[in-house]
């Protein structure tokens, strides 16, 4: 045999190999031997649930009426507050109006009346979420829902699941549909530690259940959604706008139902709820801590009603001494010089957060003067413009993105800008906006270390539209603003427009000193339950920004303190004993708030005061006197009798700082540590380089209420990582000014001096600057509400 016949031999034996091999592979996977073994595996399937349905008794009612106590601690093991007296009475449904019990079918579960007690589909997606760890989403209908409160735990697992859809079809089966449903309204959470209709009925609107209209039946059908962010007296603007469309959907339903005429669905208005009553011992900050800790809770998997029914035990951050110097410093430098005849006196309000950078712990909260008297925390509320607080956001995001100028200048500490006033924001984006400075002031050419120092509008209002005014609203989102996730990136945010907390300033200015990994500020140190599993996230996440940005952002904020608005609280402060600090002033547009930010090198502090009307006021708003309710957005100029600036008005570097100050100083006490920056720029690092300023077109009105009289105790100390090009002078001076004028002590908290014809300018008290209202800015509306960013209100450092 020739080589070519052999081969064709070998090629003809290795093809009929493969075809043999197929068949045995056709053979095996035929379609009827598919088909079979997938019947098999249903009838298998059918045949274990059977079993299971047949194993699985209807329980006795589980453990929820037995209500137990949750524990608080502080940090040290005190215990701070027992919170859990059962809040229920079971009424028939002879006790509610038929409305009202439609209301729940209309909200919960449409086919109630028709279904056999179980959405399959509903419960199906609920395992493949439970399984592939995306929590609690997937239908229920209210007899599953019953079944969950009143016979079974909360726990998110697939045995449960499969518990609640046996038992849920046994109910069905066992129940009238009427006791199912009475069942289901009385043993539900609608937040106010109220369980139950009849307790809902009182603690929301002060009267028995058979008293309830068909709109209140609506609300309190809508509250079972989300208890604590549906309720109306503490809610937030979105929390109020979602239960508003509930409460809508609600009633829509039971049109659809053909249970509510279509005239009068449209008649009707929402009920606003009652004030709650205060639990006992909620007084002072007990209450704000506690509440603080339950919505850190929430948020990380455990449901309202399991936390309600209680048997938690769980230990705070909050340490003992620093939350005391916090409460002390409020009360020495607000709360003790407040005279309750004055309104502004009356309307003020005080939030404040201190966070450990390195851990995340939230060692410290002031929510309010008390809890019993004003549930809403302070310190959570993001209804409040940060102001000028806002602008290291923007140069974050600057260094983060290398951002460069119009001009194609990267964007640095030394890089020049037009400080002039009103002066027209250029580029894309910047629909004309062109915001005042404080007073007016047109600075001409100004570092941006220098426009930091002084607050300068018109050169953050430029630079947030150089980096780009969506990369600058994901920067700030990334850093900790997190509300601001879908907010509209318009170019007045750049003067911190959108309102933020000041546990949300503290996070993100914790970033910053964590050298740009991200901080989330948490207020549980543990929680323990003998029945349940707490997860708690680590507060630590990953790298945001990058740390040269983040550094390079801290040096330059501690030219604010050194030698900006901050110098007579901070820099001065008697007890700051050579501290190193990076800080930032915020004074809102009309004086509605007033903020101070900063951070050593181990704490974080964020200090906002805002007002808001404890009574019907009537303001000025377009030149033109209107009233505003309860609750909306007024001027705190004047508080506490305060005649420092200019139409006496609060700036950042006045209360708020000293409160900071006051605090931080003394919480830190001798820590030595300095900040380890990676930077080569700002004014930790180098002294200002460039560039004379032009001589203000402006000459403030009025004059410094307090010149320093000493240096700092020690100067404040800083080691970067990265040695500079060159060595900063400290109180040096440089020559070249405008007509003679020197400039002496650029670093470490020199002033600044002889601006033109060797005139002295030490800039305005407290460094308070006013830039009012710009392109027709508009007054905030009832409630808290923030003023449009589109509008342009200018802002204060």
């Amino acid at each position: 045999m020739g080589r070519a016949e052999e081969r064709r031999a070998r090629q003809r034996g290795a093809r009929r190999d493969q075809q043999k091999k197929g068949g045995r592979i056709r053979r095996l996977f035929t379609w009827k031997k598919m088909l079979g073994t997938f019947f098999g595996l249903v009838l298998l399937l059918m045949g274990g649930f059977y079993i299971i349905y047949l194993m699985t008794p209807i329980p006795k009612a589980n453990a929820a009426a037995q209500l137990e106590s949750n524990v608080y601690k502080l940090s040290n093991g005190k215990i701070i507050a027992r919170t859990g007296q059962l809040n229920r009475e079971v009424v028939g449904l002879d006790k509610i109006p038929e409305k009202v019990q439609l209301d729940f079918v209309a909200a919960e579960n449409m086919s109630f009346y028709k279904d056999s007690g179980v959405d399959f589909r509903g419960t199906a997606r609920g395992l493949l979420n439970t399984l592939s760890g995306k929590g609690k989403q997937g239908g229920s209908t209210i007899t599953q829902q019953y079944v969950k409160n009143f016979y079974l735990s909360q726990d998110q697992t697939v045995t449960r699941k499969l518990k609640e859809l046996v038992i849920s079809l046994k109910v069905d089966q066992k129940y009238d549909k009427k006791e199912i449903l009475a069942g289901y309204i009385n043993t539900s959470y609608y937040g106010r530690n109220a369980y139950g209709i009849q307790a809902a009925a009182q603690a929301y609107y002060g009267v028995d259940s058979s008293k309830l209209t068909t709109e209140q039946g609506a609300y309190l059908a809508a509250l079972l959604q989300a208890p604590s962010q549906y309720d109306w007296a503490v809610a937030s603007e979105t929390g109020k706008k979602l239960v508003t469309a509930r409460w809508n959907y609600v009633l829509d339903n039971m049109v659809k139902m053909k249970e509510l005429d279509p005239a009068q669905r449209a008649g009707m208005k929402f009920p606003t709820p009652m004030e709650p009553k205060p639990d006992p011992g909620m007084e002072g900050q007990t209450g704000y801590l506690v509440q603080a800790a339950k919505a850190e809770m929430i948020r990380n998997g455990v449901s309202e009603s399991d936390l309600a029914k209680g048997g938690w035990t769980i230990t705070l951050n909050i340490d003992p001494k620093k939350q005391q110097l916090l409460e002390d410093a409020v009360k020495q430098e607000l709360t003790s010089k407040l005279d309750k005849k004055r309104k502004v006196d009356q309307d003020i309000q005080a939030g404040a957060a201190s966070v450990d950078p390195k851990t995340g712990s939230i060692v410290a909260l002031y929510g309010g003067q008390d809890y019993q008297k004003h549930q809403i925390s302070n310190a959570g509320t993001h209804s409040y413009q940060p102001a000028s607080t806002f602008k290291p956001l923007i140069l974050a995001a600057a260094l983060n993105n290398n951002s460069e100028t119009q001009d194609g200048n990267k964007i640095k500490a030394s890089t020049i800008y037009n400080g002039d006033s009103k002066r027209v924001v250029k580029g894309d984006g910047g629909k004309g906006y062109n915001p005042p400075n404080e007073d007016d002031i047109s600075y001409g050419p100004i570092t941006v270390q220098q426009a930091m120092n002084k607050s300068v509008n018109s050169v953050f209002a430029q630079m947030g539209v150089d980096v780009g005014l969506t990369k600058l609203r994901d920067t700030a989102v990334a850093l900790g603003l997190t509300h601001m996730k879908d907010v509209s990136a318009e170019p007045a945010m750049t003067l911190g427009s959108y309102g933020a907390s000041p546990l949300e300033m503290a996070a993100a200015y914790a970033t910053l000193d964590n050298h740009g990994k991200k901080v989330t500020p948490s207020i549980i140190k543990s929680a323990q339950h003998k029945e349940a599993k707490y997860n708690k996230p680590d507060p630590i996440g990953d790298q945001v920004i990058s740390r040269e940005a983040a550094d390079s952002v801290t040096s330059v904020l501690t030219g604010v303190v050194d030698d900006g608005t901050a110098k007579k609280s901070v820099r001065d402060a008697p007890n700051r004993d050579g501290q190193p600090v990076a800080g930032k002033t915020g004074t809102s547009d009309d004086n509605k708030s007033a903020w101070f930010t900063g951070y050593t090198p181990s704490l974080v502090t964020s200090v906002g005061l805002w007002g808001e009307a404890a009574a019907p006021r009537t303001i000025k708003a377009d030149g033109k006197e209107i009233t505003v309710g309860k609750g909306s957005q007024v001027s705190i100029a004047g508080a506490t009798g305060y005649e420092g600036e200019a139409s006496n008005r609060i700036a950042g570097g006045s209360i708020p700082a000293r409160i900071w100050s006051a605090y931080t100083f003394d919480a830190v006490g001798s820590d030595d540590s300095k900040f380890d920056l990676n930077t080569d720029q700002g004014a930790a690092v180098q002294p200002d380089e460039v560039v004379p300023s032009n001589t203000p077109s402006h000459t403030p009105a009025n004059t410094p209420s307090h010149t320093p009289t000493k240096d700092p105790t020690k100067p404040p100390t800083h080691s970067p990582t990265h040695t500079p090009t060159k060595s900063p002078t400290t109180g040096g001076t440089s020559t070249g000014q405008a007509n003679g004028g020197t400039s002496t002590g650029q670093a470490n908290g020199g002033t600044s001096t002889g601006q033109a014809n060797g005139g002295t300018s030490t800039g305005q008290a407290n460094g308070g600057t006013s830039t009012g209202q710009a392109n027709g800015g508009t007054t905030a509306g009832p409630g808290g509400g923030t003023a449009d960013p589109t509008q342009g209100g200018g802002t204060l450092p």
